[in-house]
């Protein structure tokens, strides 16, 4: 071969080498492109935008588009390799005086070629520009719309042929080609979320708000509000100097108002309308401080609940169980708290549910989670049974205990030790930890008190 031609033939290799790159680099520059930006772009009128949008909303001919290019650069590329530099060097290697036959040369010839030529396909034509795409997607999609429309246009009765080949494929295999695909899932999108929280572009504080909207949707009514037994009513059988006495004891802005239970709610006291009343007697308050009771089911989602409150311009809720009763209540404050985490009022006074005060020793109360629990002390606790330290002191000794009362639980190896007892349930407790050994690892395992 001539040296023009084999100079030529190189170039050749280059070109459709380079063709390869374009293509590929072009497939997944606009795969990674954002939706929501290209519809911004075409909406405000950029062509280009417009032209990959024509192009995307038929996904499967894009993408026969982009085959097409890159299967005819690759094998034109072969097939033009083989032919240009299979001969020239088999020439070149008997002229060596190697005593081989002709077509066995030719075959290594061809292969080594093949090798070669793949390689340089696959870092340059492939990877390359692939890592490119990737990084410059919106620029690059935009870049190369003119050529994969005029691409799309040339390629078009091939392509029909290709799409209407792969579907009759597809419903041979029972699978419908015209199904839409699938929505992004939830999964999906909060693992997108962590990802960018890992690397920096999502702060950690704004993951977590996004996650917790999420997790609003798998939360009730029941798991947001404070508990029945928690809940500080006002009575009609009390007098009015008891209502103020507990309205000042008490740092609240709604108080239920009972009948002769806390089942019987009839209306909620807003102490802001409470204190600007002139004339505290009970027709009055009863007239101007307290509204009718809102009610919503145990069952009702966080993020329903949060909504429907909104709408009815409603702050304080009555949750009710299946039989009527009131099983607590729940704010927007506490829905709030829900998506950003504890939002503590200036005047606020939190309770420490679990402190450390020495050595494997902490103070807890009984209201305390169980889950929080085992994770601060790290012990396994049968969070599944119960969900409050109370519970699983109650559950393990099958009563209320005694204030001052001792006892264990070598199955976890605490020592419990019961500080104050009010109204049916353990207030504080002084727990100790003992340290791990084989024998207790094998205790914990069967649970054995």
């Amino acid at each position: 071969m001539e040296k023009t031609n084999m100079i030529g033939a190189f170039i050749l290799q280059i070109v459709l080498i380079a063709v390869n790159a374009l293509f590929a680099s072009s497939e997944i520059a606009v795969i990674s492109m954002s939706e929501a930006r290209l519809k911004i772009l075409a909406e405000e009128g950029d062509r280009r935008a417009k032209r990959l949008m024509a192009l995307t909303r038929q996904p499967a001919k894009f993408l026969a588009t982009i085959q097409v290019a890159i299967t005819l650069a690759g094998l034109l590329g072969g097939a033009f390799a083989a032919e240009n530099f299979a001969d020239p060097i088999v020439d070149l290697l008997l002229g060596l005086n190697i005593q081989v036959p002709r077509s066995a040369v030719h075959s290594a010839v061809v292969v080594l070629i093949t090798l070669v030529l793949t390689y340089f396909s696959i870092v340059f034509g492939e990877l390359v520009p692939k890592r490119l795409a990737m990084k410059e997607s919106e620029s690059l999609a935009l870049g190369l719309s003119g050529v994969l429309y005029f691409m799309s246009r040339i390629c078009a009765p091939l392509v029909w042929l290709l799409t209407a080949s792969t579907n009759g494929l597809l419903r041979l295999l029972g699978i419908d080609p015209n199904q839409n695909q699938e929505l992004v899932t939830e999964d999906e999108i909060k693992m997108m979320l962590m990802e960018g929280s890992q690397q920096g572009t999502i702060e950690n504080d704004e993951n977590e708000i996004i996650q917790n909207v999420f997790d609003m949707n798998d939360t009730t009514a029941e798991e947001v509000s404070t508990r029945r037994r928690d809940v500080v009513c006002l009575y009609l059988a009390d007098e009015m100097d008891v209502w103020a006495q507990t309205i000042r004891d008490h740092l609240y802005t709604y108080f239920p108002v009972c009948g002769e239970s806390q089942d019987d709610v009839v209306g909620v006291l807003n102490t802001k309308d409470y204190f600007r009343l002139d004339d505290l007697s009970r027709r009055s308050v009863m007239k101007h401080a307290v509204d009718k009771p809102f009610f919503v089911p145990e069952g009702i989602r966080a993020d329903a609940l949060f909504s429907r409150m909104k709408q009815e311009r409603k702050y304080f809720a009555i949750v009710i169980d299946e039989y009527g009763g009131m099983s607590g209540i729940v704010t927007v404050h506490d829905l709030m708290e829900e998506l950003v985490g504890t939002m503590d009022d200036e005047d606020t006074v939190r309770q420490v549910e679990i402190q450390k005060i020495g050595e494997n020793c902490w103070e807890i109360r009984g209201s305390a989670s169980l889950e929080e629990v085992a994770e601060e002390l790290d012990v396994q606790l049968p969070t599944d049974e119960h969900e409050t330290f109370n519970g699983l002191i109650c559950g393990i000794v099958g009563r209320v205990p005694d204030e001052g009362e001792q006892f264990s639980c070598e199955g976890y190896g605490l020592k419990i030790d019961v500080k104050n007892v009010s109204g049916h349930r353990v207030e504080t407790t002084v727990v100790e930890k003992a340290a791990r050994t084989p024998d207790l690892e094998e205790d914990r395992r069967e649970n054995d008190f």
